[in-house]
């Protein structure tokens, strides 16, 4: 027997609002903390300079380093080290020069972690006028 039957049959129902709700507030959870910058897919075009070439001053040290990390100051083969040999290098470079002009010369190559060796060398050593050399098209 039925006795339930002037009663109509309600079907269960699914509420999707608050779903939509919890999942916005997660995407823009994830949307704000998430870093989307990838630094090892870094597209790095180096820049060229194009200017007159200056006079040969006195007072410089040429210190250069290619792509395998071999260093050589004043065209001299200089192993290195560490950074503080580097830095006596350059010292011994000088001579009695009061406040040379660091050169760097590096290849296109060459590691930016070498560049930093030399300039951190030449700050050791206490000079603090550095340059780089660029090539012309």
């Amino acid at each position: 027997m039925n006795f339930q039957r002037g009663r109509g049959h309600e079907e269960p129902e699914i509420n999707l609002i608050p779903m939509i709700d919890v999942l916005l507030v997660i995407l823009i959870f994830l949307m704000t903390t998430t870093s989307y910058a990838k630094f090892s897919e870094l597209q790095i075009n180096l820049p060229q300079a194009a200017g007159e070439e200056t006079a040969l001053q006195t007072n410089q040290i040429e210190v250069a380093v290619d792509a395998s990390q071999h260093y050589a100051i004043n065209s001299v083969a200089t192993p290195f080290r560490n950074i503080d040999g580097l830095a006596q290098a350059m010292r011994k470079a000088a001579g009695s020069q009061p406040d040379p002009t660091i050169i760097i010369n590096a290849d296109a190559k060459a590691t930016h972690q070498s560049v930093i060796n030399i300039m951190e060398a030449a700050r050791l050593a206490g000079y603090g006028r550095i340059t780089f050399t660029t090539s012309q098209k």
